[in-house]
């Protein structure tokens, strides 16, 4: 037997209420996880930057370090011999205190360069790639005048979207080492549209366009970008793109 219309409506009516008040413990859900995956963004950018910082002066320690060994190489100084211990002594507690920061594994009797790494995941070998090479403004030491000889390269990579393919550029700054003085010279990093960032302007163009022009969702990108190119490029990866 149907039931009254009064009763119906109001069965009605508490089935409406009931569903809104779904809809608004789901919103509110939504939107505390939207905010605690944006804290975790920052606090993952500031995380990293912390580790590049302690990684640039491992860099840095480590050219030192090979400088007092070239000078050492031939001497008795006892004061040179000195510098070089207490070298090595920072470099290995810089290199431990990178470690803890970014996770890696701390077992003595495994070595830093085969532990895990917190650096990207290599781009792929079948994408063309070019190189560009830059050398310090200085002919010259700055500090003393002496003659600059080759100490080593800085490197980084960056993935370029080209108009029907991928390519990657990596950028080389060379450094130099005065041959009379401690001084180190190199050449500077040029700008890029993400600091620190591996997405070139016309990748992330692509990118940009995808999401707010052609309202493509960032996990469908990221599946197109690898089943065309075979890069994986993470959702979490071009929301970050997309936030900078």
């Amino acid at each position: 037997m149907n039931k009254p219309l009064p009763a119906r409506l109001a069965e009605l009516e508490r089935l409406l209420i009931q569903q809104a008040e779904e809809l608004r413990q789901k919103d509110t859900q939504l939107r505390l996880i939207e905010e605690t995956e944006a804290f975790l963004r920052t606090a993952l950018a500031r995380a990293e930057e912390k580790v590049e910082e302690g990684e640039r002066e491992i860099e840095r320690l480590r050219a030192q370090l090979e400088k007092l060994r070239r000078m050492l190489f031939g001497t008795r100084s006892e004061k040179l011999r000195r510098q070089v211990e207490e070298a090595e002594a920072l470099l290995k507690q810089q290199e431990n205190e990178s470690d803890r920061k970014s996770g890696r594994e701390t077992d003595p009797q495994v070595p830093r360069q085969l532990r895990q790494s917190r650096h990207r995941r290599p781009f792929p070998e079948h994408l063309p790639r070019e190189i560009n090479r830059l050398e310090p403004a200085e002919t010259c030491c700055p500090e003393c005048g002496g003659e600059l000889e080759f100490l080593g390269e800085v490197s980084a990579e960056q993935l370029e979207l080209l108009t029907s393919a991928m390519k990657v550029i990596r950028t080389v700054r060379v450094k130099k080492t005065c041959t009379k003085c401690d001084c180190i010279v190199e050449a500077p990093a040029p700008s890029r549209p993400i600091e620190r960032g591996i997405a070139g302007p016309g990748l992330l163009a692509r990118v940009m366009t995808a999401k707010f022009c052609e309202h493509t969702p960032l996990y469908r990108l990221s599946e197109i970008l690898e089943r065309q190119h075979g890069v994986v490029l993470s959702r979490v990866l071009l929301s970050n793109w997309v936030d900078a």
